[in-house]
């Protein structure tokens, strides 16, 4: 699968259940009734008023029966305060229920936003910008434009490299300026934060495209990356497919080149050949290999779990965690439990839609018996099913800690990913994913 498809590992027999999360919302405070707080007097209680005639005749007291009363109060001192315990004690309780609702509310508001972010911009018409601002382009950026390609992955590939803010905003400009350019391919230099107007020029100025260069990013497939090498450089495709018959030629101990021709932009000089290409990315992939410190006699089960890596996961922090759940579930202790390693991307890979448009296993692919199915054989798939790049490398040589033992992305576009430990909390990731693909089903689920 794409790094951008859902990973819905589970065990043979269990079903992914969609079901609704309740939201417990805080109860609400119960309003005091009125005088219930406590509040400070300048009259003293009941009980320690002097009688009401006691009162009355305080009024004939003598001038020293008044002076003897005055020396006698100086004599114990000031009169202490009336108690304020009670009024501190119930202002914090007021408090505390104030923070209870305020927080409760928040919370909503927050799950709301989260949730339902698409549409209330649409109705409240604060949607974000589609395309950045004039006069923000900046650094370099390389788009590689393969035969065939049409306003729909160039735009998502113009994305991807930074080049345009989001990844309809070069194909909606297209649409909407009624435009269908010849274009030609290859590698481009452009700019990152770019307009897509800009972009469109930029890519029809045969100036910008890099002679003798090819770029592979990371997740490709062999046969992938030898038509964007043909492609870039000029040389014949059946030229590279006749180089990569026989890996052994490349100190390759394995039967394809699969996870072997390293994802980077290369610039070839003129009259280079197409085993030459090949032979300069087999010794990148080495050095990348050694470079993190992976014995030569590991190198090809290192570089199978990196491909898995590469194409489950878009983010260093998501790939080390699903470095993690390989190794949980390849876990001889969770062997009775599971014994299979369920990855979505060997399935596809193995039955051959891998790139088939649908971030879905369709049913012949999962239970198809073939070498690099993991849902249907157990342990890591015969080889690798992609090109990784360094961070998966690195990634399958240091898992994050953790129990996870399932993971599914629960948002194509921004890659979020839910990674738990048991089935329960998978089914209610699984079934969040299923809900965003029931608002956006134009979006490859």
């Amino acid at each position: 699968m794409r790094a951008d498809k859902p990973k819905t590992t589970a065990s043979p027999g269990e079903s992914a259940s969609a079901s609704t999360p309740a939201i417990t919302r805080p109860p609400a405070p119960a309003t005091p009734s009125r005088g219930s707080a406590a509040t400070a007097s300048s009259y003293p209680p009941a009980a320690e008023r002097p009688p009401r005639a006691a009162r009355s005749s305080a009024s004939t007291a003598t001038l020293e029966d008044l002076f003897a009363q005055e020396h006698a109060a100086e004599e114990m001192g000031p009169t202490p305060p009336a108690p304020r315990r009670r009024r501190r004690v119930g202002a914090w309780i007021a408090l505390a229920l104030v923070l209870v609702v305020v927080g409760g509310v928040a919370a909503g508001g927050l799950w709301v936003w989260n949730t339902y972010e698409t549409q209330i911009r649409a109705v409240m018409g604060w949607e974000e910008p589609k395309d950045f601002e004039p006069g923000m382009a900046n650094g370099e950026a390389f788009v590689t434009i393969a035969s065939g390609d049409s306003g729909g992955p160039i735009s998502q590939s113009l994305f991807e490299a930074g080049v345009t803010k989001t990844p309809g905003a070069f194909y909606d400009y297209l649409i909407a300026t009624a435009q269908n350019p010849p274009f030609q391919p290859g590698v481009y230099a452009l700019q990152r934060q770019m307009t897509s107007e800009a972009a469109l020029e930029a890519l029809l100025n045969p100036e910008n495209k890099m002679e003798d260069s090819a770029q592979l990013p990371e997740g490709l497939t062999v046969e992938q990356s030898l038509t964007r090498l043909a492609d870039g450089t000029g040389i014949p495709l059946e030229e590279f497919q006749a180089a990569v018959a026989d890996p052994s030629a490349y100190g390759v101990q394995a039967d394809t080149l699969e996870g072997w021709l390293f994802p980077a932009t290369y610039t070839f000089d003129p009259g280079t050949t197409a085993p030459q290409v090949i032979q300069r990315l087999v010794d990148r992939t080495v050095q990348s290999l050694d470079s993190a410190g992976v014995p030569v006699e590991d190198r090809e089960e290192i570089l199978t779990i990196a491909s898995i890596i590469q194409r489950e996961a878009r983010f260093e922090a998501d790939m080390r965690k699903v470095s993690r759940v390989i190794q949980n579930r390849l876990d001889p202790t969770n062997q009775e439990t599971f014994g299979l390693l369920q990855m979505d991307s060997t399935a596809q890979y193995g039955y051959g839609e891998m790139h088939a448009g649908s971030a879905s296993t369709s049913a012949e692919a999962q239970f198809d018996d073939n070498p690099w199915n993991t849902y249907v054989r157990t342990g890591l798939p015969v080889g690798p099913i992609a090109n990784p790049g360094d961070v998966a490398i690195a990634a399958a040589l240091n898992p994050a800690d953790g129990d996870w033992l399932y993971f599914v992305t629960v948002n194509l576009d921004s890659g979020e990913t839910v990674f738990t430990n048991n089935l329960a909390d998978h089914n209610a990731a699984v079934a969040q994913w299923q809900a965003w693909c029931r608002d956006k089903p134009d979006s490859g689920c």
